[in-house]
């Protein structure tokens, strides 16, 4: 019998990639994903159940983690082996113009899920496990550098306020119940899939566009703030590996290096072939009302114990991004009759 995974977020970026990487390994593959009047499954259509050659491929079910009821019927429906939290309100900057929202999603839907399957496991005597999807945002202002599992958490945004309550909410149901319950608190990890919104995909998109002449200007933020970037595609083998240990703990996923916004952009530029000074501007209305300067991780423990290692480096991350991006302006031009 083929493991059982159920994963929520899964049209998002780690969604797809966790998605792609089970069902290699063979196992049956639900996503719950928010109804809505427009698609948003893009990242996942080629992954589908029923599309194309996959027969056997992903299955869909109608939930939100704003609904209790309806994640514990999905749970019922699919008694997976394996539960991925991915889901989240996870833009930082718009967390602060909606912070109800999004700690009523980060937060109290991640305490939802943890009820449900403490209950699942309950009334059928299983063990179900679950990840929850950290961030290295719960950091914040850390007193140190580099972070590791036992730096303490100082965050600055209602994003990352959320977070830290659903760790610890995790950690809780973890020692109170006995729960197979993981942390993985991953540092910023990107790949083609990144939404655009997102201050990396905002970068290569708008070279790209730049380029082909289809954009004239880049509106960004605060260009000095350093962060540890990996490849989407590495992070999700760790969120894996976490889950097949004999014992359930929590694990910082990074590079180890530190890289600023600034050092993104001049990287993505020079791959197309521009000056990104010509073209970039500092509009205010992207800077957070609390910065986070420098986050930059110790994954140690993982390389350890999960023998998990990152294989993207940052300048392959970055011309990964450039040339996927590049093919996209370039059919955008097409539509265009250029």
């Amino acid at each position: 019998m083929s493991k059982v995974a159920l994963i929520t977020g899964v049209t998002g970026q780690d969604g797809s990639y966790l998605a792609e990487f089970l069902l290699k390994r063979g196992y049956e593959v639900h996503g719950i994903v928010r109804r809505s009047s427009s698609f948003a499954t893009g990242r996942i259509d080629h992954l589908r159940k029923g599309y194309g050659q996959s027969r056997n491929g992903l299955q869909l079910h109608y939930g939100d983690l704003g609904d209790g009821t309806g994640l514990r019927r999905i749970i019922e429906q699919t008694r997976p082996d394996e539960l991925y939290n991915l889901a989240a309100q996870s833009h930082v900057r718009i967390s602060f113009d909606q912070p109800e929202y999004t700690v009523d999603v980060v937060g109290l839907g991640t305490l939802r899920l943890l009820e449900a399957v403490r209950d699942h496991n309950k009334r059928h005597g299983r063990t179900v496990r679950m990840y929850q999807a950290g961030s290295s945002e719960m950091f914040g202002q850390a007193p140190e550098v580099p972070q590791r599992e036992s730096t303490p958490f100082h965050p600055r945004s209602p994003y990352a306020c959320a977070k830290v309550y659903a760790h610890w909410q995790t950690v809780n149901y973890r020692e109170a119940y006995g729960m197979f319950a993981v942390n993985g608190i991953l540092f910023n990890h990107e790949s083609p899939r990144r939404g655009e919104n997102f201050v990396t995909r905002k970068i290569t998109r708008s070279a790209t566009r730049i380029k082909l002449g289809l954009q004239q200007k880049l509106m960004l933020g605060n260009l000095e703030a350093r962060r540890d970037w990996g490849f989407a595609g590495d992070y999700v083998e760790a969120m894996w590996l976490m889950m097949q240990q004999e014992n359930p703990d929590d694990y910082v996923i990074a590079t180890g290096e530190s890289h600023s916004v600034r050092e993104f952009l001049e990287l993505a530029f020079a791959r197309v072939g521009l000056d990104w000074q010509k073209y970039v501007e500092l509009d205010p209305r992207f800077l957070r009302p609390a910065e986070v300067d420098n986050l930059r991780g110790d994954s140690s423990k993982a390389r350890r114990i999960l023998n998990w290692s990152p294989k993207v480096t940052f300048e392959q991350l970055v011309a990964l991004m450039i040339d996927a991006d590049m093919e996209l302006a370039e059919r955008e031009l097409k539509s265009q009759g250029r």
